[in-house]
């Protein structure tokens, strides 16, 4: 039976998406509005619909929401969509406060449309990949590409960037202008690239391989302190001849210095070898996103 996770963690989770949404923020409402470039996902769709009509960006974004979060529901599971719920109240929040003037816009780089266009998604990626690598996002296509990361063992960025380029595409019809087009097109790419660096980044792993005498301590340190667990493996010096207990770990790479401290504390002459894993699935790490394919009349 697993563990209750500890409610600071949980705490600390809302606290990331929080950042993450104000980042967003920034990047659609300061950046990417002011020189018509499109957003990806439903703030694109809002921001045409706003371009189009002049109806607030804020009333299409949080009604479509509303609509994909009660499809995903069942499929992504009430935590991820309470977190997007509360991601999805930030953004709307922040975005009518600025469009009714009670939080003032800066013009940043207006004159400048292709910088614009860059930091906008630098801000709105990385916004993006700090919900996700917490389980939240700030909704739309966020929730088509969790829904297909679930389940296949594809990128976060790559999802949206696919089902993004109809929608800046469509952005022609209302904004007329092909240079306008080429910015989006730049956005999508630089944001897919800021979420899959963002993500990864939070779950990147290593693996140590620590030959120690002194490794039943070290092993106890790690188990504990890091919450990691520890395998014990027989093995033999070729030269020596001796038998000796070497230790396999797995951790998060954010853990390496905590562990190499661990060890260093114990036994600064244990050899320590670390490598960086592609991934680790299983409890406490990521999960299988592969199903058996079943055989027919089964």
């Amino acid at each position: 039976m697993n563990s209750p996770r500890p409610l600071w963690k949980s705490v600390q989770d809302y606290v990331m998406i929080a950042i993450g949404m104000i980042s967003y923020c920034i990047g659609w409402n300061v950046f990417l509005l002011p020189i018509n470039v499109t957003a990806s996902g439903l703030p694109g769709v809002a921001s045409i619909i706003y371009w189009a009509t002049g109806c607030p960006v804020q009333i299409p974004y949080l009604i479509a929401n509303g609509v994909l979060l009660l499809a995903g529901l069942k499929v992504l599971g009430l935590k991820f969509c309470l977190k997007t719920v509360y991601a999805v109240a930030i953004v709307t929040a922040l975005t009518s406060l600025i469009s009714s003037g009670y939080i003032v816009i800066p013009e940043l780089l207006h004159d400048q449309p292709l910088w614009s266009a860059f930091l906008g998604a630098v801000f709105c990626g990385c916004g993006i990949g700090l919900g996700f690598s917490v389980g939240g996002s700030t909704g739309g296509t966020d929730i088509i590409a969790a829904i297909v990361n679930k389940y296949r063992d594809i990128s976060l960025g790559r999802v949206i960037m696919i089902c993004d380029i109809v929608i800046i595409t469509s952005s022609y019809l209302v904004v007329h202008d092909i240079e306008k087009i080429f910015y989006g097109y730049v956005v999508l790419c630089v944001q897919g690239f800021c979420i899959d660096q963002v993500v990864n980044s939070r779950r990147r792993s290593v693996q140590f391989f620590i030959i120690s005498q002194k490794y039943e301590e070290i092993g106890k340190r790690i188990n504990v302190d890091a919450e990691r667990g520890v395998t014990v493996v027989n093995a033999s010096g070729f030269y020596s001849g001796q038998d000796v207990k070497m230790l396999f770990v797995l951790a998060k790479q954010r853990q390496a210095p905590i562990i190499f401290r661990m060890i260093s504390e114990i036994d600064p002459h244990a050899f320590v070898s670390q490598s960086a894993v592609i991934g680790v699935y299983g409890n406490g790490f990521d999960e299988f996103k592969y199903k058996a394919k079943k055989e027919h009349g089964v």
